[in-house]
């Protein structure tokens, strides 16, 4: 076979006239003869010029090279003159049309003095594309039921969440997932028996919700080892700077595979340890499963359920439904799937991602960003300058966020 940017070898007489001989011997056998593609050459696509000769079988690769096309059993004419060339037309993907012309030049489907020999594929191989294409609708009708359930498994599978710390954050979160599930038992540790109290006689949280009720699943207690016991999943809200003493505190009580989702955002002073690194730490269990949840969410507008804005976040992603924009991320991709589909709703939007370092730097970091758009906007320093300092923060967080990638991979 030649490539397709070199053209065909002229046919000689000599060559011709064989070639004929050949043919014609075989013609006296049977009738029939075979062919194989020695050399082809575009002239008009789909028309390609064939040289015949008596191997068994040919294959031709066309211009798609997905779809070879196989021959089998040309029968030819019995009169061919001297200077006689075989063109191939293909017709369509199953079938193909040949034909003898008198000279060199490649005969157009229209001609009226060609002698069409019509080609086609075997039934065998259309068949077995349809049973290729009918499996594959299934499966991919299969794989849509399967997540669909997936995402309720999920939910139905999860009896009991803790929340751990009792502050805005927590508490928003608190009564968004309680509002998930009716049967679900949140659970809410707290340090404050007066506010463990207003939660579960007045169903609010005197100090900084007093105004909005929480769902009748939520419970505050300031026991760990019964908020602790059982529980499916832990929401992590307690302050970065008190989270190490904090968890080692309660560390005989955590299950080892207990998965924690930390609402926490921001870097350990003095140490400058992330969460990811605190919780296993402080738990003493390095194994200990973790998902990292950051965003923008303001907790007042969490609990008026008030969807905002899109917001394009690390990570690979697989969006939930639109709202409220953040990410949960795990180095388990199972278990940030899980902590997606515990999470989201139609207020809450929430994406996946693997980079667990990026997003915990990003979210510790976007807080000194608004600082400083707080600053230009009292200082009426007008749209441009806030502008340049979110063009200009965003920039230096990706660059601090793949320098400390690189390094916690040393």
């Amino acid at each position: 076979m030649i490539k397709p940017n070199e053209g065909p070898k002229p046919y000689t007489q000599t060559s011709t006239k064989k070639i004929e001989k050949e043919i014609k011997q075989e013609q006296e056998q049977n009738k029939t003869v075979k062919i194989s593609l020695q050399q082809m050459a575009t002239f008009l696509e789909p028309q390609l010029l064939l040289k015949l000769n008596l191997n068994p079988i040919f294959t031709l690769k066309t211009s798609y090279p997905q779809t070879p096309l196989h021959i089998h059993n040309l029968k030819l004419p019995k009169s061919l003159s001297n200077n006689s060339t075989l063109v191939l037309t293909l017709n369509s993907i199953t079938t193909a049309t040949c034909c003898f012309a008198a000279d060199h030049s490649p005969s157009l489907p229209g001609d009226s003095d060609s002698n069409p020999v019509a080609l086609t594929v075997p039934e065998r191989t259309r068949d077995r594309r349809k049973v290729v294409r009918v499996a594959w609708e299934k499966l991919v009708r299969w794989s849509r039921s399967w997540r669909s359930k997936a995402k309720t498994d999920i939910l139905e599978r999860t009896n009991k969440v803790v929340v751990l710390g009792g502050g805005s954050f927590g508490t928003a979160m608190a009564a968004h997932v309680a509002n998930r599930k009716a049967q679900l038992e949140v659970y809410m540790l707290v340090r404050d028996p007066i506010v463990c109290q207003s939660i579960n006689e007045n169903h609010c949280n005197f100090r900084y919700f007093p105004e909005h009720k929480l769902p009748e699943n939520v419970i505050a207690t300031t026991d760990a080892k019964t908020a602790l016991l059982g529980s499916d999943y832990c929401l992590h809200a307690v302050p970065v700077q008190f989270s190490s003493s904090f968890l080692e505190g309660i560390a005989d009580y955590v299950d080892p595979g207990l998965p924690f989702i930390s609402l926490s955002k921001g870097l350990e002073l003095n140490t400058l340890r992330m969460m990811s690194q605190i919780i296993p730490q402080a738990l003493r269990n390095p194994r200990q499963p973790f998902i990292a949840l950051s965003g923008p969410s303001f907790a007042l507008e969490l609990m008026n359920k008030l969807p905002t804005g899109d917001l394009h976040l690390l990570g690979n992603s697989d969006v939930a439904e639109s709202g409220n924009s953040m990410v949960v991320a795990s180095k388990d991709k199972k278990l940030a799937n899980s902590a997606q589909q515990l999470l989201a709703s139609n207020q809450l939007r929430i994406s996946t991602s693997s980079d667990v370092t990026g997003v915990e730097i990003a979210g510790a970091l976007k807080n000194v960003l608004a600082i400083a758009a707080g600053i230009v906007e009292g200082m009426n320093l007008g749209n441009n300058s806030m502008a340049a300092l979110v063009a200009q923060g965003c920039s230096e967080i990706r660059w601090l966020a793949t320098k400390v990638y690189f390094i916690s991979m040393l």
